[in-house]
């Protein structure tokens, strides 16, 4: 959607807020957000600061560099332009009078280090004139991370062609051990490569098979060079991400797990079920405050999941946060699910999709983590992407 036809939402949702306006402002590049909302041209480097004001009520105030006083031409407000610091100083006052309290994207002591793209002197620049600044964090999502019905049901088609692709990579390490062939985790990464390319799928990383001990390596990845052999008896956890080869298409992300066997070890077991429990009680916490109509954070969820691992004796082996927002990019700029990694405060919106995920890592012995997407409807449905989740440890014939 373009800035104009997005402006009344904004200034919509400016007023929910309490807040006189927001203040978007970008220096080479520094605020991906604003070049992203205010429909910067692709590839141009500003040189010079420029400030956009987005009053809650009126129209916007742009402010730019004499050299660059173009800049801003597509968008709608009154033009200001300034060249020596002087006219500079003059020209935020211009912009700002009339309004006391204002957004931009920081997050106080950088509890979000994602949302933070305001630097300090910035910000200390625009208190001297009497504003107060908060964070942007739970606006700027509205404009950033919310999925539109094209990108909800590309992302719906996605996740299940991923979920066959993993039945198809169990079933290949099946057929490879009950033959006596060596099938090793860089193995069923290309497996799981290759339907991608067979489905017109696309993904920024390849897929991750984790063996054994590798599987309590969260981020662990095998390559042609370091990889390991797959056996019978071990343990193996598979994540995959993908999204559709188009523009604006969003992400899919799941992770499994699975047991070369038939008979699932007792530990390995106990800690699927505690796992599978956090993230079920997540997907439950979420209908019941989504249904009664309370806000939910992002810290909230994570507090639930950890809480439930906690309890059960295994919290120092989860060792990261419960899921990130998921867009164009897998890791998106919408609220991620963390009290953990960082103190998240944002709300979880509507049109927004996340990833719960949470993980029990035992060094040298194995790791197991649950991933499933979470999508937030218009009216606030808790709806997850794909046809199935996993409910047991895929127990592979060998």
């Amino acid at each position: 959607m373009s800035f104009q036809s997005q402006l009344p939402l904004i200034q919509q949702k400016l007023r929910e807020y309490k807040l006189d306006g927001w203040l978007l402002y970008n220096f080479r590049g520094c605020n991906p957000f604003a070049s992203k909302i205010l429909d910067m041209q692709s590839g141009k480097l500003s040189s010079r600061r420029y400030f956009y004001l987005i009053p809650a009520d009126g129209a916007p105030q742009k402010l730019v560099h004499s050299i660059e006083q173009y800049d801003l031409d597509h968008l709608p407000g009154d033009k200001t332009i300034y060249n020596q610091w002087k006219t500079l100083h003059d020209g935020v006052k211009k912009i700002l009078s009339g309004t006391k309290k204002i957004c931009m994207e920081y997050s106080p002591n950088n509890d979000i280090p994602y949302l933070s793209k305001v630097d300090a002197g910035t910000l200390e620049f625009i208190r001297t004139f009497g504003v107060d600044v908060v964070s942007s964090g739970n606006i700027v999502q509205y404009f950033e991370a919310r999925w539109g019905e094209e990108q909800y049901n590309d992302a719906q088609e996605a996740a299940n062609v991923l979920l066959r692709t993993v039945d198809k990579a169990f079933a290949f390490i099946g057929e490879n051990l009950r033959g006596g062939k060596k099938v090793t985790e860089y193995d069923v990464q290309q497996l799981i490569m290759n339907e991608f390319e067979k489905n017109n799928l696309t993904t920024y990383s390849p897929a991750n098979c984790s063996v054994n001990a590798n599987g309590a390596n969260p981020h662990y990845d095998p390559t042609p060079e370091i990889n390991q052999e797959i056996r019978k008896g071990d343990y193996i956890l598979i994540d995959w991400w993908a999204k559709k080869r188009k523009p604006g298409a969003v992400y899919a992300d799941f992770t499994w797990v699975g047991y070369a066997g038939k008979e699932i070890p007792k530990k390995y077991q106990e800690v699927f079920d505690i796992v599978k429990g956090a993230r079920d009680s997540a997907v439950e916490y979420l209908k019941k405050e989504f249904a009664a109509g309370r806000i939910v954070r992002g810290c909230d969820v994570d507090d639930v999941t950890r809480k439930y691992i906690e309890d059960r004796g295994y919290g120092k082996y989860f060792v990261h946060r419960t899921g990130h927002n998921i867009g164009e990019e897998v890791h998106g700029n919408g609220a991620h699910i963390d009290n953990f990694e960082t103190m998240d405060v944002r709300e979880i919106i509507p049109e927004t999709c996340f990833s719960i995920e949470p993980g029990i890592y035992l060094p040298g012995e194995f790791g197991i983590r649950l991933e499933i997407d979470v999508y937030i409807s218009k009216n606030k449905e808790v709806i997850l992407l794909g046809d199935k989740f996993q409910k047991k440890i895929v127990s592979v014939d060998c």
